[in-house]
């Protein structure tokens, strides 16, 4: 199965709601949230407040990536502020098993990423801890970003390594630059969870347009 969650990065935030909305009856797995402190990354976004306004509001569930520097400080109010998925980066963990542990005993699915420059192979012991991987294919911190082309290979290695486990249909996130011109090479990488923003919100037809994404990585 193939998972599409529109990153709410692209929306119009004046129309937040309607378009989350859209996308929602269109179809769409999740909605992806990115909360940015500028620190981490260079860009400021938005924090929790629309994280409990949406769960609030909607049923579709919430995939929440912290782009923060100090993700374990946050990962408790993230959680009870509505986030179904709650992805915290490698690069800026202590001890990831831990935080991991610490977002299921909080009720959300932990999930693990990684950015562009950081080996795949960082997040291997922790596979079993998460629910999902991420893989960031372009570097974090803006949306409209073409995806580089060598960080699906870490998505066909993550596969392998799950396929190895027996850890059948593992749910492998990609994020950056995808759109429904490339899906297919990231879906035949490996990757089953799909981010996208501005091809979903960026287009005046939502529900169209994750038709567009679904047909397309299909073929």
């Amino acid at each position: 199965m193939i998972y599409i969650s529109p990153s709410i990065l692209a929306s119009n935030f004046a129309i937040l709601g309607e378009q989350v909305a859209a996308a929602q009856a269109g179809g769409a797995n999740m909605i992806h949230v990115d909360v940015m402190d500028g620190v981490f990354v260079p860009n400021i976004s938005f924090g929790f407040p629309i994280i409990k306004s949406l769960s609030a509001h909607f049923s579709i569930p919430l995939d929440v990536h912290l782009m923060i520097d100090d993700p374990d400080r946050y990962v408790e109010l993230a959680c009870t502020s509505g986030a179904d998925f709650l992805t915290v980066h490698i690069e800026r963990l202590a001890d990831p098993k831990k935080t991991l542990q610490k977002i299921r005993a909080l009720g959300a699915h932990p999930s693990l990423t990684i950015s562009p420059k950081t080996p795949v192979q960082s997040v291997f012991p922790y596979i079993n801890y998460a629910d999902m991987i991420l893989i960031m294919t372009v570097e974090p911190g803006f949306g409209g970003q073409h995806i580089i082309p060598e960080t699906l290979e870490k998505v066909t290695c993550l596969r392998e390594e799950t396929e190895r486990r027996g850890l059948r249909g593992y749910k492998i996130e990609v994020d950056g630059g995808i759109r429904a011109e490339n899906i297919k090479s990231a879906v035949d990488a490996g990757a089953n969870v799909i981010v996208t923003g501005s091809a979903v919100f960026g287009e005046p037809d939502i529900p169209g347009a994750i038709k567009r994404l679904r047909e397309a990585a299909q073929q």
